[in-house]
């Protein structure tokens, strides 16, 4: 506390009370008999209790307070009391009953819970005689007489006890008390009456006057902790995405952007050769959005060409013979993969040549998958893309040995595959020492000619490419074996800021 507090009249009024006193043994009472705000008091005293000019005991006292629920029922009581007395000891029809329909609801529920009230050859009728129940009767008793909740409260905590009152459901017990929390206060050895806050650092002016010699400095608290600093922490997804991307980079790619979580099932499926047919364009494997439902900026030339090699084929293919739909087509979705991100920069460098060309990208994409220990309904993919003149299956394998060997994967081995825009197509798997077994990390092919000649790219041009996710090196990285630890609402932030820093290249 500065000097302006130390010198306030709190302040002084506590020196001077214990000048005059041995203690203060309860500062609420000393707040109340000198007129001043507690709170203003406490903060005196903690700031006189760290200079040791007073010695300071906790008082923790619980206290029962009316909250803002219970302030009605203090002035016009409770409503299962209310409704109580409402039903006549004849009984009357729920119908001819006059009650606000809203303290109608809470004190029909509360007296038929408590069996004051039921229901009689279609009336309401009293179940219990007031005098005949004590719990009924103090409650009625102070009802009638409008002495309020805060009445009701005592003679409940005095006759039935805490337990009682939290099951008349008067108000949730939890809201009715609150800790009050004050000191019992003495001399400390720096006492002085008139205490004043010394200097902590002594200045030019203090030596050359001479004041230095008379003055009395605050004393260091060297034990004192710091304050913790709160920082910001890595997720690892975080850390094992910059490590890819650095990987990436080095070998010599250029990042797509990829900030359109929202795609057409053009550029998602149309545009790669995915027939409209395809068990993924279904709802139950991809999420449809509402608002706004379709598309209607793509681009018409390139629509065409894709329409017609879907339906009578083209480039040595026989495409798919069916009827293709433009309004299947214009739907808007969640991207399944960042794959429609590769189209869609394959399509722009077809309009301006200039190859090679190396693209990546690391983001978001969205399956309606069921959700268990190892998938999720979002996750991240990985995916890789190299395009230039007369690239063959060969050049596939040999890029791919080298990404993965600079992720410390040197065992590789290649499975045929099927993808709808791929073709030849590979799983790729590599050994796991930790397992002790072979895994699959991805997958990888080359695009079909259906889906480059219809963007226009020349056709001694091959595309390769492979993909794989984030979540699953990650999880073999950090020990995860639940990927919704990893990712999602369940993720313990602890486990993040603990984390230490795991390298690529772990074999």
């Amino acid at each position: 506390m500065g000097d302006k507090e130390e010198k306030s009249a709190e302040g002084q009024a506590v020196l001077d009370f214990l000048y005059e006193n041995d203690e203060i043994s309860n500062t609420g009472d000393f707040a109340s008999a000198a007129g001043i705000d507690h709170e203003l008091v406490v903060n005196v005293i903690k700031s006189f209790s760290a200079r040791r000019i007073v010695d300071a005991q906790d008082i923790k006292t619980e206290k029962y307070v009316l909250t803002d629920e219970g302030k009605p029922y203090a002035v016009d009581g409770s409503p299962e009391c209310r409704f109580f007395l409402a039903v006549p000891p004849e009984g009357i029809s729920p119908d001819a009953l006059q009650m606000d329909p809203a303290l109608y609801k809470i004190g029909r529920t509360q007296a038929f819970r408590n069996k004051w009230v039921g229901v009689e050859n279609s009336l309401l009728r009293r179940k219990v005689n007031c005098n005949l129940n004590p719990m009924v009767h103090y409650l009625i008793l102070n009802d009638q007489s409008m002495n309020g909740l805060s009445t009701i409260f005592c003679l409940c905590v005095l006759k039935f006890g805490l337990y009682d009152l939290y099951l008349i459901k008067i108000l949730r017990l939890s809201t009715f008390c609150r800790t009050w929390k004050g000191f019992s206060v003495r001399k400390g050895p720096e006492y002085t009456r008139d205490h004043k806050k010394g200097p902590t650092d002594i200045t030019r002016d203090h030596i050359l006057s001479g004041e230095w010699k008379n003055l009395k400095f605050n004393q260091f608290n060297c034990n004192a902790q710091g304050k913790y600093v709160e920082g910001g922490h890595l997720h690892p997804l975080l850390k094992v995405r910059e490590q890819f991307r650095k990987i990436f980079l080095e070998m010599g790619f250029e990042e797509m952007p990829t900030n359109n979580y929202v795609e057409s099932s053009f550029w998602n499926f149309d545009a790669l050769f995915q027939p409209q047919q395809h068990p993924a364009r279904d709802s139950h494997d991809t999420f449809f959005l509402k608002v706004p439902s379709t598309t209607k900026q793509l681009p018409e030339d390139y629509v065409e060409r894709v329409k017609n090699v879907h339906e009578s084929g083209g480039y040595g293919s026989k495409g798919y013979n069916y009827e293709w739909k433009r309004d299947e087509a214009e739907k808007n979705l969640l991207r399944t993969h960042t794959t429609a991100v590769s189209s869609r920069m394959l399509y722009l460098l077809a309009q301006k040549p200039s190859f090679p060309k190396r693209y990546f990208s690391i983001d978001r994409v969205f399956r309606n998958e069921a959700v268990d220990r190892t998938h999720l309904a979002e996750f991240h993919q990985i995916e890789g893309v190299i395009c230039d003149h007369g690239l063959s299956l060969a050049d596939l394998i040999k890029v791919l040995k080298d990404f993965f060997a600079r992720l410390g994967m040197s065992k590789l081995r290649f499975k045929p595959a099927y993808n709808p825009y791929t073709s030849p197509s590979m799983e790729i798997f590599s050994y796991h020492e930790g397992f002790k077994k072979w895994v699959e990390v991805g997958n990888s092919g080359m695009f079909r000619p259906e889906m480059l000649r219809p963007m226009g790219l020349p056709e001694d041009i091959t595309v390769i490419a492979w993909g794989l996710s984030l979540e699953r090196p990650t999880m073999i990285l950090y020990g995860y074996d639940n990927i919704r630890d990893l990712f999602g609402h369940k993720v313990n932030l602890k486990l993040i800021k603990e984390n230490q820093i795991c390298r690529l290249g772990i074999k």
